[in-house]
């Protein structure tokens, strides 16, 4: 292999990473989601309304993550960081127009479902979301440097995304899938918790207090686990209370990959390298639990 064949593959790996092609999960299951619940609810998916949301969700996470490198650019935490955008090409506005042009997109096609419907609530959902994901690493909140940023990945994937992708299919609101969403803001929100661990030392250097950096990495494994455990048990629970129907014990089948995203970060919480890759793993997770427990919404109404 010649030094420049390899030097393209090295490239063609930072920008796979740079880009985080799995990560677009985190707006594909929220939609998902949150149809199959309206599925479960009337029978019916408006196909056009749901690819529409669901492409714009994309462009808006695509506006997130670019912008956030952005920002991080801006303080100085991503110097070491080879897979960021802004470090690749080298120029930070570029990036920073190509987020908000993203931005502009996907918030365009959430208007164009509003327009639809004759009905602005699913805006002011998106809105609200849109802002708070700014408060994360955006001046000059930077919510994300005080150790928010997993509440706000919380509230933003779960509760709102999701009622915000049920109402576009009912025009309604519903407390039991409010309460419900809750399960896809914990997976979303433990994605964020299992970035931080192989970037502690970068994080100290530039202020950020992370929970891993406020915690330290073995609480925080232990944590992790707690977390994932809850996962299950809140399906139970759910499901005993009659918010969820029965066919979302679905879920469990991906405990094979709960049990290795958690037995993962126990072996390697304070090995940097090693535990570098457990987000992936927690996207998995989040991925395969999502969709999952979305078809446990859907399978009733079918059969």
């Amino acid at each position: 292999m010649t030094t420049t064949s390899f030097e393209q593959q090295i490239n063609k790996k930072l920008w796979f990473a740079a880009i985080k092609p799995p990560m677009y999960s985190v707006a594909v299951i929220p939609i998902w989601v949150g149809t199959a619940m309206a599925y479960g609810d009337t029978q019916q998916i408006y196909w056009s309304i749901f690819l529409t949301f669901l492409s714009s969700a994309v462009l808006i996470i695509a506006w997130l993550n670019l912008s956030n490198d952005v920002f991080d650019a801006d303080t100085g935490i991503d110097k070491n960081k080879a897979h960021s955008v802004v470090n690749l090409t080298q120029n930070k506005s570029l990036v920073f127009w190509i987020s908000n042009l993203c931005l502009l997109l996907g918030l365009g096609g959430i208007v164009a479902i509003a327009l639809w419907q004759q009905d602005m609530m699913i805006v002011g959902i998106v809105l609200l979301c849109c802002a708070l994901g700014y408060t994360y690493q955006g001046p000059p909140f930077r919510l994300g440097y005080q150790g928010l940023g997993e509440i706000i990945c919380f509230i933003c994937f779960g509760p709102l995304a999701i009622a915000a992708a049920y109402y576009s299919q009912t025009q309604t609101f519903s407390i039991p899938v409010l309460i419900a969403s809750t399960l896809i803001g914990l997976t979303t929100s433990i994605i964020l918790f299992c970035s931080h661990f192989h970037q502690v030392q970068d994080d100290l250097a530039a202020g950020k207090r992370s929970p891993i950096v406020r915690l330290g990495t073995a609480l925080s494994a232990r944590v992790l686990a707690w977390s994932t455990g809850i996962i299950f048990a809140l399906t139970v629970l759910l499901i005993c209370l009659g918010y969820t129907p029965l066919g979302t014990v679905l879920i469990f089948f991906s405990l094979p990959v709960a049990y290795q995203l958690v037995s993962h970060v126990n072996a390697h919480h304070d090995q940097p390298k090693l535990v570098s890759n457990c987000k992936f793993l927690a996207v998995k997770l989040h991925f395969w639990s999502g969709l999952l427990w979305g078809f446990g919404f859907i399978i009733p109404g079918v059969f």
